[in-house]
């Protein structure tokens, strides 16, 4: 299913994509979604049928995001919260995946949330097979090692096809397809028989799951995408800027085609996206090609496929949930300030305890109280008043009030609209709080602005108190005072 994700993405969204490096195929992230979405909607492969339902509209809604320019949504969350989202990912995929890893009876872990699996794990390691477990246990060392050879050669084989070329024969050998239970090998099955799952639109009936799992589908996977849009475009050579809204209806076409197919939802994915720039891809047609060649791969090999353990397979996504979730990121977010920190922590927990999207709510929810803590008022959180003048040979943009996620849009706007290579001073003089998300798209925006043969000043900033000594540190006057 999730291959067949990736051919629509290859042969069909690339031709329309606004990006032209992002690769775009099956989310790592949203099988988390797509676990519970099939599992509230009654389980099995009636499950299955309505959650593709809840996908064709979410699909549906992407497109709709694009058509009406909203692919500035993902700059209505702050960073330390969107960071807290992709760890909450990456600890969600490390719990799913070590019962599998171990091998242990899949009774063991039926219905049971992130949270409970990992309290779970000496119970796993308790009754694990030994000898499909220490096979995923050999390519998770490959998959963490990896990274660290010095030999650049070696570096150079990618890790995943390294596990494959020991596991593969290893399963041979020890002949998992007889002595082992169904499930320890993948099973591929016939491409046109996983792209004919029939879609149901019974989920309407329980209207509360069904849009619940859209929004989901429809926000999360379009604001990993467009993350990836923007992260992929500082790797670009070209120093190319990508067209999120037409980006954003090409994965909803995508999405909306997928989903009648049988397959997974789609997004524009980071690990592949990072790849392709960094081994020379220059157009969309890298990602048509990835398609074409997944196709034909599927195919022509299917028998060769159904040789993988299972084992290696969680391996290797255990690999992807700790960079997601790896403990750089939480040094990093502390660095910027404690309270980016709670809320980078407040994410990931309402995510775990509850669901992605509660998460980042929840992440957004306690950025606004500290602002309001700290002496903000409700008023002036959602709307800064920015003026825009051009003295002499440079442009003036004044922020007055307040400079935080919740209006970041209004300022974003007002600099995007001036010409390109031009002198620009942003003041912030007169403002009274400046959090992290406006101090990093500011930098980033000083940073595109510049390639593109402009100057740009952020000054005003005497004042202003950071709240600890990273560059990027969220600042605010001694004594905060907003005048309504």
């Amino acid at each position: 299913m999730g291959l067949v994700t990736a051919i629509v993405g290859g042969l069909v969204v690339a031709p329309l994509a606004g990006s032209p490096l992002t690769i775009k195929g099956p989310a790592a992230g949203l099988i988390v979604v797509v676990a519970g979405a099939v599992a509230d909607f009654g389980g099995g492969e009636l499950g299955w049928r309505l959650t593709l339902g809840a996908l064709v509209v979410a699909g549906v809604l992407q497109i709709l995001f694009g058509v009406f320019r909203l692919g500035r949504l993902v700059d209505i969350f702050p960073l330390s919260a969107v960071h807290g989202m992709l760890a909450a990912i990456g600890i969600i995929i490390i719990a799913k995946q070590i019962p599998v890893l171990l091998h242990v009876p899949s009774a063991m872990t039926k219905d049971k949330g992130p949270l409970e699996l990992l309290g779970d794990l000496p119970v796993f390691i308790a009754h694990l097979d030994p000898r499909v477990a220490a096979l995923g246990l050999v390519g998770l060392a490959v998959m963490m090692g990896w990274p660290y050879l010095k030999s650049i050669a070696l570096r150079r084989v990618p890790a995943p096809m390294v596990v494959l070329l020991v596991a593969m024969p290893a399963a041979r050998v020890m002949d998992f397809q007889h002595t082992e239970p169904p499930g320890t090998l993948v099973r591929v099955g016939s491409l046109l028989d996983n792209a004919g799952v029939h879609l149901r639109w019974d989920g309407l009936a329980q209207p509360g799951i069904f849009v619940k799992y859209v929004l989901m589908f429809a926000l999360i996977g379009t604001l990993e995408s467009l993350l990836t849009v923007r992260a992929i475009d500082m790797l670009d050579p070209y120093c190319r800027k990508s067209d999120a809204n037409k980006d954003l209806v090409a994965i909803g076409i995508g999405n909306t085609l997928a989903a009648i197919l049988g397959g997974l939802p789609m997004i524009a994915e980071v690990a592949r996206s990072s790849a392709n720039a960094n081994n020379g891809a220059r157009t969309r047609w890298a990602n048509f090609f990835h398609g074409a060649f997944l196709l034909v791969f599927v195919l022509l090999a299917t028998p060769l496929i159904e040789m993988i353990p299972n084992t290696v397979l969680a391996a290797m996504l255990i690999a992807v949930g700790f960079q997601l979730a790896h403990p750089k990121v939480f040094r990093h977010i502390f660095r910027i300030g404690k309270e980016q920190l709670a809320i980078f922590l407040t994410t990931i927990f309402f995510a775990l305890y509850k669901d992605l999207l509660v998460g980042i709510l929840a992440g957004a929810v306690l950025e606004i109280l500290l602002h309001l803590l700290y002496g903000a008022p409700l008023w002036w959180l959602f709307r800064a008043p920015v003026s825009v003048s051009l003295e002499g040979e440079h442009w003036a943009i004044k922020v007055e009030k307040l400079a935080v996620f919740t209006n970041w849009l209004s300022l974003k706007n007002k600099l995007e609209a001036i010409p390109a290579g031009e002198q620009v001073k942003i003041d912030l003089s007169e403002t009274a709080l400046v959090d992290h998300s406006v101090m990093e798209n500011l930098h980033h925006f000083e940073r595109d602005y510049t390639r593109g043969g402009g100057q740009v000043q952020v000054a005003g900033l005497e004042a202003h108190r950071p709240l600890s000594n990273h560059p990027l540190a969220a600042r605010k006057k001694a004594k905060l005072a907003v005048n309504a």
